[in-house]
């Protein structure tokens, strides 16, 4: 069979999606990963790159195309790479996810049961709550947007069709006031200028809008005017924050908080249930879509009045408020000091007593309840994108919860998790698909583990 050879064009048809959902096509025996295509289309596909494990392809020109295929709606979604699906109907994007999903859990994690059913966002557009545009000089000019995939080559950006319109409004501010003052964008590779990043969180059910500037040492004796520049252009923030942010690598928030003006949180209600968040705490950047993710946890969890639930990974109390509707008692537990004070603040805003919090990474936290003899009966956790550790997934098998309820942004992590606890007795029963993140490749999961 013809090895393949890059830049040779061949007539191939999509037959499945890669995990980042580019279409995959089979060519002389290879797999070739072919972005923005779509399952069933033909293209002729030019070779762009050949390695031992992998083949990448373009596609050139189409030979027959889905009737699920749809022109983007957004001139920068091919180069920024954040919205990978704008060239397909939601219906398939869905599909994709769902598939993405199941795909995990049966050849990462092995599994029998797979998930039946994702649950769909009723907003695809400007749906997310939280909007961080990354400032940089290029050719000489002040520019906002967002990092090309794989790289740290800043694609300007004006307007986003997924971030709230207000974080476009305050980022537009902050370069209008930069420019007027000869005030220079960081530079990561020299650690020369000032402003590094514009984060703006707004809430849904509120009117809460806070903005908070990132930058490497400050405005000094310009701060005030900053301020006073923001609340004239956006008159729909009710907070401003300077981030003083030293560090060398690409984390967004670090370093020292300043408030300049009005409040430093969002105060924001899901199901009933409000909550104050700080720019440092973890918040799901498409409540609605939340709110669904944390009824289905709680139906996972299957909670009663004599029921004791830890919830690590625990932000700002977002899930565990949710669980104290139904639990006897709720424990979480979160490293980020700024969410743990968020969140007991978060169970006194609603009365809510039966719920306390801990400062502590996972592991600690899951060590300290079982030295203290607590046999909970459901252990919820909400990683990062990382998963777990193996650690913390033995100890928290060791207190012999009857199920662990495991919140995951990231389906292989979670399927290579899921074998850890197989190890340790736990059988996976159920899971569910959500699309937390639309016109993106990112699909949320929750799933429900049951001791044997």
């Amino acid at each position: 069979m013809e090895d393949l050879r890059k830049n040779k064009i061949y007539e191939a048809e999509i037959v499945g999606y890669s995990s980042d959902g580019s279409g995959v096509s089979r060519i002389n025996g290879r797999a070739v990963f072919v972005p923005r295509t779509i399952v069933g289309e033909v293209w002729q596909v030019k070779i762009l790159k050949v390695t031992s494990s992998a083949v990448w392809g373009k596609a050139i020109e189409p030979v027959h195309l889905s009737p699920e295929r749809r022109t983007p709606d957004c001139e920068y979604c091919v180069r920024c790479g954040g919205c990978t699906l704008r060239h397909m109907s939601y219906d398939e994007e869905l599909r994709f996810k769902l598939g993405k999903l199941n795909d995990a859990l049966t050849h990462i994690g092995r599994q029998t049961v797979q998930a039946e059913e994702i649950i769909g966002s009723d907003r695809r557009e400007r749906y997310r709550n939280k909007g961080i545009y990354t400032v940089r000089s290029v050719a000489g000019e002040l520019k906002s947007g967002f990092f090309a995939p794989r790289t740290h080559e800043l694609v300007p950006v004006e307007r986003c069709l997924l971030q709230n319109e207000a974080a476009d409004r305050v980022t537009a501010a902050v370069l209008e006031f930069m420019r007027r003052n000869g005030i220079e964008a960081y530079d990561e590779k020299s650690r020369k200028g000032s402003v590094r990043n514009v984060f703006v969180r707004t809430a849904v059910n509120t009117a809460d809008c806070v903005a908070c500037i990132v930058t490497a040492k400050g405005f000094g004796d310009r701060t005030a005017m900053l301020a006073d520049h923001l609340r004239s252009a956006c008159p729909e923030l009710t907070g401003i924050v300077l981030n003083v942010n030293k560090t060398s690598g690409n984390t967004v928030l670090a370093g020292d908080f300043y408030t300049l003006w009005g409040r430093d949180t969002v105060c924001d209600s899901l199901g009933g249930v409000e909550y104050e968040i700080s720019p440092q705490a973890f918040y799901q950047i498409n409540p609605p879509q939340a709110e669904k993710l944390y009824n289905r946890a709680v139906e996972y969890a299957e909670c009663t009045q004599n029921s004791t639930v830890l919830d690590l990974y625990c932000g700002a109390g977002t899930i565990s408020l949710f669980l104290a509707k139904k639990a006897g008692r709720v424990i979480g537990a979160e490293i980020i000091p700024e969410a743990i004070e968020n969140a007991k603040r978060n169970a006194c805003r609603n009365g809510i007593e039966n719920a306390e919090f801990i400062c502590a990474d996972a592991a600690e936290a899951a060590e300290m309840f079982l030295r203290d003899g607590i046999r909970p009966e459901t252990v919820v956790v909400d990683p990062s994108r990382k998963g777990m550790d193996e650690e913390t997934i033995r100890t928290v098998c060791k207190m012999q919860p009857d199920k662990v309820v495991y919140v995951s942004c990231n389906p292989s992590t979670l399927a290579r998790d899921i074998l850890v606890f197989n190890a340790h007795g736990y059988t996976l029963a159920a899971a569910t698909a959500l699309d937390m993140f639309p016109r993106t490749s990112h699909c949320e999961a929750v799933v429900k583990l049951i001791r044997r």
